[in-house]
């Protein structure tokens, strides 16, 4: 496992710690279809299992999709950083039952600035299959909506997803992307009606393999390009409900085949690791229709013999990439910047929030100092106190204030740290203060 524990490379200041937060991203292309569908029913698992787990982390959201599994954390600062992704590694394993060494293999760890700079990134969708689709923000809504409901989503946490939604809002108004406004599903759907041309898509007859949010994002297209024809298969169990949702009819597996025999379009979007075999996509008319199969599942909905039968137009992901509007190399450079410029506003008010306690923590202490003098004048004078005596109250809490920095600066002084407290004079107070040089030592300039 890669870990990158600093901000090399990304063009912004590090967060003031502590929070610092941490990401595991899995390399989801050299998944086996049985570790992903795992992984994917072992999400919700895992988001509630790392906080009790680990001391270091303090919560987290896991992003799973259909071509992506990560998992942000807010944890204590950088020095637990690798216990952290060992723990995070630990609940993914228990929650899977996915060997740890696979997952050593399988997921890179990132961490700090890197952290924000790749979200807003995936978020503006330059991580996706379609360069700029939109549908990966509202996998990241809906995955900080699950966080928020169980209750592992802290502040931090909440800020960083949000950011990353304003900021692809802003890119994709900014940033002219090849894809936006599109998803992979929708170039998808477009390419499978183009093979079926001169058919629109409200002509057609659709079998939808699946009943999870990627299905729905499907049935939602297809309702809006006046798809009425569509029916439904999941072996999830959640088939019925699925489709009484979405005002379709269902089909059991035994019914699968002669449903598919009436379908123009096959759409799967399960990836639960079954795939379906020729025996039954073949076509059993002697003059049989066209039929398109449109496998959306990263591990793969149909058997690849499938794309063989006589008949049948199998089209793959590899295809919808290939199909996907093109992207300016320059708007692409233009997003990146703005996603980094994003980045780098989000920890400038990261370090801000952490400086805004420090302000209101030492207001909060000068506050209490000049309550104690104040109250000791009001149990000597009563309510009537004269101009004199304020003014001795002032100088008395003046002195108090500055005893423990008096005393730290004569310490400081003593160990040879005294242009430490300089700097500080002038960073928090803007005073500037010229000491001569000590007697007998010498001037670092003139050796």
């Amino acid at each position: 496992m890669t870990a990158t524990l600093d901000a090399a490379g990304s063009g912004c200041p590090g967060p003031v710690e502590p929070p610092v937060l941490l990401v595991l991203v899995s390399r989801y292309r050299y998944l086996d279809a049985d570790s992903i569908a795992r992984l994917q029913s072992a999400a919700p698992l895992i988001m509630q299992d790392l906080p009790g787990r680990s001391r270091a982390v303090s919560g987290c959201v896991v992003l799973s999709t259909c071509n992506r599994f990560e998992i942000y954390c807010e944890i204590a600062p950088a020095p637990e950083a690798g216990k952290a992704c060992a723990d995070a590694l630990e609940a993914v394993s228990s929650c899977s039952r996915l060997p740890l060494a696979t997952l050593r293999a399988l997921f890179e760890c990132r961490i700090g600035p890197a952290v924000a700079e790749h979200l807003f990134g995936v978020a503006c969708g330059l991580d996706s299959l379609v360069i700029g689709e939109r549908e990966i923000a509202g996998q990241i809504r809906r995955a900080l909506a699950a966080a928020q409901a169980a209750g592992t989503a802290t502040g931090l946490l909440i800020r960083l997803l949000q950011g990353a939604l304003r900021t692809a809002k802003d890119v994709g108004t900014r940033a002219r992307l090849g894809g936006a406004g599109t998803s992979v599903a929708s170039v998808a759907i477009n390419l499978a009606v183009s093979r079926l041309s001169p058919l629109m898509l409200s002509d057609l007859s659709v079998v939808v393999i699946g009943s999870g949010s990627y299905a729905a994002c499907i049935m939602s297209l297809l309702a809006r390009g006046k798809c009425s024809n569509v029916t439904v298969f999941s072996r999830s169990g959640r088939t019925a409900a699925f489709a009484a949702a979405h005002a379709v009819a269902a089909v059991t597996e035994a019914e699968l085949q002669a449903a598919i025999g009436r379908a123009n379009v096959v759409i799967g979007c399960s990836g639960n690791g079954s795939r379906i075999g020729t025996s039954v996509m073949a076509r059993q008319q002697k003059d049989p229709k066209p039929l398109v199969a449109l496998d959306l599942a990263p591990n793969r909905d149909f058997d690849p013999d499938v794309g063989e039968l006589a008949g049948v137009d199998l089209i793959t992901l590899e295809a919808v990439r290939r199909a996907a509007p093109q992207t300016d190399s320059a708007q692409i450079q233009l997003a990146r910047m703005l996603i980094r410029d994003s980045a780098c506003r989000f920890y400038e008010q990261e370090s801000l929030r952490t400086i805004d306690a420090a302000i209101i923590a030492l207001r909060h202490h000068l506050h209490q100092a000049l309550e104690r003098e104040m109250e000791n004048v009001r149990k000597r004078n009563g309510a009537s106190t004269s101009a004199e005596e304020t003014a001795r109250v002032l100088r008395r809490f003046v002195r108090q204030v500055l005893h423990t920095p008096s005393v730290r600066a004569r310490e400081l002084a003593a160990a040879g740290r005294r242009d430490e407290y300089m700097a500080a004079l002038e960073a928090l107070f803007g005073i500037s203060v010229h000491l001569a040089q000590p007697a007998g030592v010498p001037n670092a300039l003139e050796q």
